[in-house]
Parts: structure tokens; sequence; C-alpha cells
């Protein structure tokens, strides 16, 4: 058997000591290869692995099993797995994510199951890995965090439970509590907690700057989110993090000759429509809210970008346009 092959084999091995093991089609899948190639690595895992079963599922697949204490030795993590969770959970803790300190715990309690043989092998590599993925960083100003607040509103939005946050708006001389309902939350410049607040009659929701939360209290009583709301369409709502229902409407910006390749490489914003013009410059569209952050996005493209509509946003950028340098 060749080099390649065995690895094949123990990767097959892997895959087939879940509970349900893998089928014809499964295996044609993630290894690529056609069914006789297929079947042919299935006879295999079976000759190799005596305790290997083969069956047919409810459906009438054939699947082949195998116990995982049979794989346990090649179940182990590999370097470059524990470190990219070293990396993502250091790219959480930048952003003030609670889930950072669940991944970690996770990364912990794997670790600690590795056999002492393979560890210090395993750390050794992962720091080596480490050092020359090197660590992702967000250069730049970001909004503070506290730690107990992303933990309530962590688990709120888990719940969902009812939270109680000491919130300081624009206008507010000192912090007011405010009763809400936690739907989501939406990551950008800053982080805005989309909520409902029960002291409000209307439904429609707001949004609260996490970094202005001064303390939230997590309450033992759940509510009900409409049905079929996601926070992923909503968000699409808006260019930014922050929405403004009396803004939403068609946005379309054109961008010169010089800086369409350039702006073709961008996106804007998920459900962009893009049209090249024979000059060469390229027009974007999409629907959105939220002008005062396109106008921050759009100062950085100096002369290089023209507003066609709305109108009100085209408003805000004329006069502040100047030539810069370099593009975004």
């Amino acid at each position: 058997m060749s080099f390649s092959k065995a690895v094949d084999l123990l990767r097959l091995a892997r895959l087939a000591s879940g509970r349900v093991g893998i089928s014809l089609d499964e295996i044609e899948r993630e290894f690529g290869v056609v069914r006789r190639t297929a079947q042919r690595m299935g006879q295999a895992l079976a000759e190799v692995f005596p305790d290997a079963e083969d069956y047919f599922d409810s459906e009438g697949r054939k699947r082949w099993r195998l116990p995982p204490r049979r794989v346990a030795e090649f179940l182990a993590p590999q370097a470059e797995e524990i470190a990219a969770l070293d990396l993502v959970i250091e790219r959480l803790n930048d952003e003030g994510d609670s889930a950072a300190r669940a991944l970690k715990n996770l990364r912990d309690t794997v670790q600690a199951l590795i056999p002492d043989r393979h560890r210090f092998r395993l750390e050794a590599d992962q720091e080596a890995l480490l050092e020359a993925m090197g660590h992702a960083a967000r250069p730049g100003p970001r909004p503070r965090t506290r730690e107990d607040v992303d933990e309530a509103i962590a688990t709120a939005l888990k719940g969902p439970f009812v939270l109680t946050i000491s919130y300081r708006s624009r206008n507010d001389p000192a912090p007011r509590q405010r009763e809400i309902e936690p739907y989501g939350l939406l990551l950008g410049t800053r982080r805005y907690l989309v909520a409902r607040d029960r002291a409000r009659d209307a439904m429609s929701l707001r949004h609260y700057r996490v970094e202005d939360i001064e303390q939230a209290t997590l309450h033992e009583e759940s509510f009900e989110r409409p049905p079929g709301f996601d926070i992923h369409r909503y968000a699409q709502r808006a260019f930014g993090a922050f929405q403004n229902e009396d803004e939403y409407g068609p946005v379309e910006w054109r961008f010169s000759p010089r800086a369409a390749p350039h702006a073709a490489r961008f996106r804007f914003h998920p459900a962009q429509e893009l049209e090249w013009a024979q000059d060469g410059s390229l027009t974007i569209r999409f629907n959105a809210a939220g002008w005062l952050e396109m106008c921050w996005h759009l100062y950085a493209w100096g002369q290089e970008v023209e507003v066609i509509r709305p109108q009100g946003l085209k408003d805000m950028v004329i006069g502040y346009q100047r030539e810069f340098p370099a593009l975004p």
C-alpha cells in the first residue's frame, strides 16, 4: 500500500468511527473518487480493521462503521488544528466576543485528553506553526469591552432571556435602566445589541452600543422572538452596523475608471449588483440604510466615487471630497 493510500485509509477510519459510520456516497464526496474506488476503500477498511461493521441504513445505503476505540490513537488533533483554534480564540478576544472563553475551554479539554507521549510533540509543533502562520491582528481603534457585560449578553441571547441594562444614550446625562429583549449582535466599527425595549409599545427594534452598556443583569424570565426572525437577514438592511428605517432604500455609487478595478474587489453589501461602463467606470447598487457610516467609508475614496442616490446621502458627501494619494 502506498503512503498516500495509507493516509487516506486512516482518514477513512476516523470518518467511519462516527455514530452512523460512512456511506459509499460520502466516501465519493470526501475523497473525490468514483463509485468503484469507494467500494475498494470500504473493503480495505474491513480488511485492515476486523472490527469494522458494514450494514444497510434505513434508506438502503451501505455504510461502514468502526468502534471509536479502534482509532483512538488516530483521533488526536493535529498541530494545525490546535494552532487554528488559538488564532480564532485570539481574534475573538480582540473583538470582545464572549465565545472566546467557551472556545478556550474546549481547546484546554481537547489538549487534556491527548496522551502525554503525543502532547509534548504537539505543543512544539503548535508553537512553530503559530510563529510561521503569524498572529492575526486587527490594527486601529476599537470600542472597549466589559467581560461581565459580554457574558450576560451571550447568555441572554442563548436563552433567550430578558436583560436589564444600565445604558447611556447620546442624549442621556447619566445611565438609565432599560428592560430589554435581546435579538442579536451587529458587529462593525462598533458593536450594537439589537433588542426590543419592553417599556415601549412599538415592536420596532432598537440598537444599543455595547460599549455604552455599563451594567447588564440577567433575568430568569424568557421571551419569544417573532417566528422567522433572522439576524443575518436583518443585518443586510444596513451598510454598517447601525440602521435607520427612514434611510432604507436604493443606494447607487459610481467609481471612476481609476478606482473601479480596486472597488470591484470590495464587497460593500452582500446583495450588491455591479455594472461596468464602456469608459471603465463601475456602478455599485444595493439596498440599505446607514448614511453616516456610508459617508465615513466614502470619504476614504475621495474624488474617485460619485453618489448617484439617495439624494440625502449625496447632499452629505458633496463638498467633503478630496484627492488622496492612495485608495482604501
